[in-house]
């Protein structure tokens, strides 16, 4: 089941339309309201969310969302007719996975929704990872710093396990997008630049040691 909350009606019945014809089963709220009555009755395995809704706007639905231990865990694309990057940078370090800025293509919205869906279900391998006080769990989908737990999204939980496990090597935007989105670099997409800078705030610290590497991608040091 897909959750879609978006008061735009033609919006909301052609993005439901499409994921029912790619065979999902999907529900559209115009209202929060709505929503918030569907989510005791039954959680969806993916929620698609606009930022600008009546009742309570999409960022607040989103924290609640994180906050409850029930829901934190469902993959969150945000649906936004806002394109700058503090906005999303807003979105993706309030917890959502993912970011689409209106006017968007059906297509391109049904690969990310199965890409998420995908990497949700756990299928990629699992593994341990230690680089000093930084230890990350796959199969826990935990990470800590100094023993201290850090919450991250599950795009940039994926991104660091990615990085980490191409220790050394450098990954280009390409590569990430492809390995964690399941599509391509574009030239002018922003996403990967968006998640490294909120997973390096988060990491704290340890941020400093993803490193750019100007004009190709990102790689976490090889000398760690």
């Amino acid at each position: 089941m897909i959750y879609l909350v978006e008061d735009d009606n033609s919006i909301r019945e052609l993005v439901a339309y499409t994921l029912h014809s790619a065979g999902f089963i999907a529900e559209g709220f115009e209202k929060p309201s709505a929503f918030w009555d569907a989510m005791e009755n039954e959680l969806p395995s993916l929620i698609l969310l606009d930022v600008m809704l009546p009742e309570e706007d999409g960022i607040s639905i989103l924290k609640k969302i994180r906050a409850s231990a029930k829901t934190k865990k469902i993959p969150i694309i945000l649906l936004t007719a806002k394109g700058s990057e503090y906005d999303k940078v807003m979105g993706l370090d309030s917890g959502a996975d993912d970011y689409v800025a209106k006017p968007f293509g059906m297509m391109e919205l049904l690969a990310r929704v199965k890409a998420l869906l995908r990497r949700a279900e756990g299928e990629e391998k699992k593994a341990e990872y230690e680089l000093g006080e930084l230890s990350v769990s796959q199969s826990r989908h935990e990470v800590a710093v100094a023993g201290k737990e850090v919450i991250l999204t599950l795009k940039e939980f994926e991104l660091l396990c990615l990085l980490l496990e191409n220790k050394g090597r450098v990954m280009t935007r390409d590569q990430l997008l492809n390995h964690i989105w399941g599509y391509g670099f574009d030239g002018e997409n922003r996403t990967i630049d968006v998640h490294i800078r909120t997973l390096r705030q988060k990491l704290g610290e340890w941020g400093q040691y993803i490193e750019t590497v100007r004009g190709i991608g990102y790689k976490i040091g090889g000398n760690l």
